[in-house]
């Protein structure tokens, strides 16, 4: 079961990873202001996605993906925090519920990611 939950989490970066580069409207939208070179910051945590995702294929280098993983979704969640707080501007059309809700599924994220730490 641990293997099939490894191919998922690999489909799922590797597809969100690729979705920086063919929709970054939508990333550069929930990138938090103060946030220096938006364009740049979503390319490079799309690239990011795709690399450690696809790491995570080969056990010698699943251990060091896990922790990029993880690095990489504790830089996002300024973002998800961005998300919430401009709910009723930017993200009107967002149920409150749904943007607060993404707040905890990061945490879920990070100790699926922890499980492929060797």
């Amino acid at each position: 079961m641990q293997t099939i939950f490894l191919y998922i989490m690999v489909l799922f970066y590797v597809a969100a990873g690729f979705n920086h580069f063919k929709n970054p409207g939508m990333y550069l939208k929930i990138m938090p202001p103060y946030l220096p070179q938006p364009q740049f910051l979503n390319y490079l945590s799309g690239a990011a996605e795709v690399i450690l995702g696809l790491m995570l294929l080969w056990p010698a280098s699943r251990g060091f993906a896990a922790w990029g993983l993880i690095a990489l979704l504790i830089a996002v969640f300024p973002a998800n925090i961005y998300m919430f707080q401009a709910r009723n501007t930017v993200f009107a059309s967002l149920p409150a519920w749904g943007l607060l809700i993404r707040l905890p599924i990061q945490l879920l994220l990070i100790a699926w990611a922890a499980v492929y730490i060797n």
